[in-house]
């Protein structure tokens, strides 16, 4: 435990500010500091890590209330959406009272986890800093919908703004908020590497010099990932860059022209430690196999982007993806107010989107943007047993000709039922990762409403609406979606699981992502952990 409380100091001295009495500007230093402080301390009493609820009075004369490990007594609030209670407004937190309060609490042998989660916040607090000094000249340069996006922090995980390992000049040059422009670099790979179905760049994409020798073909490496790359024996980094490009939401997602993607593994994690954003052998093929699902199973009114053309050299920092967006949109890195351009779902709480949107297609976006994606998703479980890990990041909407339609991309995280599908004449994917297949309705359920409930849904429409007008239309929705399907066994469950539920399940994401070793939470899937759960804010008052 001594060298967790030495990092938690090391983290104080680098994020602690004077305290002072009285409102502070959230961009300065101890503004900021106060609300990372309290969501970690939300996200830690949302997920009871090291039973930290048992430090809560319900008994206090400031009412409901959290002892500290310091000993002091922070109030708590009603939560609205995924927890019972929250930090109440008012309260000027440290993150240091917060991660002594964490050492206090946690398992001897989570000293590793709690220790790089100190650090995660310490990362956290720099770039929001780092963003706050920046925040007016990348709006003055004109946004792109994928740069408000990036504004925009994560609607559960604390630190989201973290990624991990990368220095104040790295996040300033790749990290969409920053709305970088950057060049790619290029190192030829020997083919003998290749995994099976591996293709070649497309034109577009391929670089205007040939490959050194004819055994090899040139991979194009992320600029984060050169010192990766030049490390791995038998590949050649080259010295000239080429393409310019301009990052995504997706930090290793980089646009290439308005409706061309490539996805590229990066050495950093982001929504914990265990989140890497490499990309292992069988994962982009587990990707290109569930499209082509989507695409046999998708609704009228739903897109789906083109993953098929990628390739693969055995290594993790050795892979790339080209993603084509259906013919008629724009891409994302766009001037706002496109005809066609893709906008991340993310970006639907940002000041004058969903207005724009509105005005654009002459009515209620939101309304019609939960009618698709519930009504989609809805009918992908209850027929097919499909439930897709389709969260804001990877959804989009496009309005073009008057119409809204619903885009989705990045589908290797879905999970899917072989007999469900078999039972609808529809062959199972031979999927490489055996975690995105099963039969267990109740873990497609936990993935529904995680996914498609909290994060596609309930996030954006309780952002944007009044508690009770945004409550009436997110159950109203799902209602209607699950009354087409009648009294079948799987709608159902799923009503049984939403709409009729005492509480909905929710993700441990740090617990399993950053604080426990697998070997300890038990945990195949550090995206896929529950063991938590909230209020239902579709239940009537």
């Amino acid at each position: 435990m001594k060298a967790v409380r030495d990092r938690v100091k090391a983290v104080r001295e680098r994020v602690t500010h004077d305290r002072t009495d009285g409102p502070a500007d959230p961009r300065d230093g101890r503004g900021r500091e106060a609300e990372l402080a309290a969501r970690v301390l939300n996200a830690l009493l949302r997920e009871d890590y090291g039973r930290l609820s048992a430090r809560v009075s319900r008994n206090s004369r400031d009412g409901v209330a959290l002892v500290l490990a310091g000993g002091r007594v922070v109030r708590l609030a009603a939560g609205a959406l995924f927890q019972d209670f929250v930090v109440a407004p008012g309260e000027r937190l440290t993150l240091a009272e917060v991660l002594d309060t964490l050492a206090v609490i946690a398992d001897p042998a989570d000293a590793q986890g709690v220790a790089a989660f100190a650090e995660e916040c310490a990362q956290a607090l720099a770039a929001w800093q780092l963003h706050d000094e920046r925040a007016d000249r990348v709006l003055a340069g004109g946004p792109s919908y994928e740069t408000l996006a990036a504004f925009a922090d994560h609607p559960v995980y604390p630190t989201s703004r973290a990624r991990l390992g990368l220095s104040a000049e790295e996040l300033v040059a790749y990290a969409p908020e920053f709305a970088p422009v950057f060049e790619l670099r290029w190192a030829a790979v020997p083919r003998s590497l290749l995994a099976p179905g591996s293709a070649e760049l497309p034109p577009d994409v391929a670089p205007p010099f040939p490959s050194p020798g004819p055994d090899t073909t040139l991979f194009p490496v992320h600029p984060l990932t050169v010192g990766e790359v030049a490390r791995i024996e038998g590949v050649r980094l080259l010295d000239e860059p080429w393409l310019t490009v301009r990052p995504t939401l997706s930090l290793r997602t980089v646009e290439v022209a308005p409706r061309t993607h490539l996805k590229l593994p990066v050495p950093t994690s982001t929504l914990g430690a265990r989140n890497r954003r490499s990309i292992k052998p069988g994962t982009l093929e587990d990707g290109a196999r569930a499209e082509l699902l989507l695409r046999r199973l998708a609704d009228p009114g739903v897109l789906v982007a083109d993953e098929q053309t990628h390739a693969h050299a055995g290594h993790e920092y050795l892979a790339w993806m080209v993603r084509r967006l259906p013919v008629g949109t724009e891409g994302a890195v766009v001037p706002i107010g496109t005809e066609g351009a893709v906008v991340p779902v993310a970006a639907l709480n940002a000041p004058g989107v969903l207005a724009g949107l509105d005005e654009r297609l002459g009515g209620d976006v939101l309304a019609a943007y939960l009618r698709l994606l519930l009504g989609w998703n809805v009918r992908l479980f209850v027929r097919y047993g499909v439930a897709l890990e389709a969260h804001q990041q990877n959804l989009a909407l496009v309005v073009r000709e008057g119409r809204l339609e619903l885009l989705v991309k990045d589908n290797d995280g879905l999970l899917a039922s072989p007999a469900r599908l078999a039972a609808a004449g529809i062959d199972p994917p031979a999927f490489t990762d055996e975690r995105m297949l099963t039969d267990d309705p109740h873990a497609l359920a936990d993935v529904f409403v995680t996914i498609t409930l909290h994060l596609a849904a309930a996030a954006v429409v309780f952002g944007a609406l009044p508690h009770r007008q945004a409550a009436a239309m997110l159950r109203d929705t799902l209602a209607a979606a699950l009354g087409e399907h009648g009294d079948d066994p799987m709608a159902r469950l799923l009503r049984a699981r939403t709409l009729e539920a005492a509480r909905l399940t929710g993700k441990s994401m740090i617990t399993a992502g950053t604080l426990v070793a697998k070997e300890r939470s038990g945990a195949r899937d550090v995206n896929k952990f529950y063991g938590t759960s909230g209020p239902n804010y579709l239940r009537r008052a």
